[in-house]
């Protein structure tokens, strides 16, 4: 049996992956954010952002964001090592998030872009128990709630989103995540 030594635990999470065409392999938006998130090596508001408006052109904003470096650089080598996050950049961004029980909101400025979600119509709270697959290679364990409602914002501008039944956590592709620990 071997000892977890890498891990991250976060508080008032949101996370947000979709499309913006129905014909879209991939996600163009990925958004994971925590209002606080702890790591061996700090703890900090963090997460990950991924915005390719274009599928045919490189992401115009891409990696992990951290109000702390030394927590955002934790992130790619340790937690997503072996996936096409390991090598991310680190962005230094500023995080909100509010969480109630009707209502989340989460905004994330970081290189010339402001990220706004916002979530509600939420289904009851239930616990995760997510063994590593391919992606993601690590353990989930948490509380998520699905919000059936979502709207995306870039840079004050309603985007137009598709949201997929499944998201790139193994769960539903938009969801707030009170606690959580993610662990390798």
């Amino acid at each position: 049996m071997s000892n977890v030594s890498k891990w991250m635990s976060w508080e008032g999470g949101m996370d947000l992956v979709a499309v913006l065409s129905p014909d879209s392999q991939m996600p163009n938006v990925i958004i994971h954010l925590g209002r606080m998130v702890n790591t061996p090596v700090g703890n900090a508001p963090s997460g990950m952002i991924f915005w390719q408006p274009d599928p045919n052109a490189l992401p115009v904003a891409m990696g992990f964001v951290s109000t702390n470096p030394e927590v955002g650089k934790y992130f790619g080598p340790n937690i997503f090592a072996g996936t096409p996050f390991e090598q991310a950049p680190v962005l230094d961004a500023t995080i909100e998030i509010q969480i109630d029980a009707d209502k989340a909101f989460a905004k994330c400025v970081t290189g010339g872009y402001t990220f706004e979600v916002e979530m509600s119509d939420f289904s009851d709270p239930y616990l995760i128990d997510r063994k590593p697959s391919a992606m993601p290679p690590f353990y989930q364990q948490g509380v998520e709630i699905h919000a059936r409602k979502v709207s995306l914002k870039v840079n004050g501008e309603t985007i137009n989103i598709i949201i997929p039944p499944v998201g790139i956590s193994g769960g539903p592709a938009s969801v707030i995540s009170p606690n959580g620990v993610y662990a390798r």
